[in-house]
């Protein structure tokens, strides 16, 4: 399957730490990630990671083309909802096509390792169905 891994700048040591504990889940499917969030999960887990723009530069906007594509199974997504963005409206769009194309979609700590384990589990595998 296809995740997608997108974090903040305050939650990108978070997102490591997730791809370190998770590395045996994760090295099983293909990781796509922003630009910075990338490299870092690249260095700490040592995943082989796809690499879009940094989020700031587009690559919320590449990500959301995915997932309008039906390329993109799951996001995890580790939002700061205290500091503003400019960049907002690419980060709203990015939930609204989530929610759009039923694809699972994790905001935070808890909800991400409930994704990852029920990805483990095989419960959803009913996204190759729908592909």
């Amino acid at each position: 399957m296809n995740i997608a891994l997108v974090a903040h700048d305050n939650k990108k040591i978070l997102m490591e730490n997730l791809c370190i504990a998770y590395r045996h889940i994760l090295v099983k499917h293909e990781i796509y990630a922003t630009g910075t969030t990338g490299q870092l999960i690249e260095e700490t887990s040592n995943l082989t990671v796809h690499k879009y723009l940094a989020g700031h530069l587009g690559g919320e906007q590449q990500l959301g083309s995915q997932i309008a594509n039906n390329d993109i199974d799951l996001v995890i997504f580790l939002r700061d909802p205290v500091t503003s963005k400019n960049y907002e409206p690419d980060i709203n769009s990015v939930l609204r096509l989530c929610d759009i194309h039923n694809i699972p979609l994790a905001s935070n700590l808890a909800t991400a390792e409930a994704l990852l384990l029920a990805l483990d589990r095989g419960d959803l595998d009913w996204r190759n169905i729908i592909k």
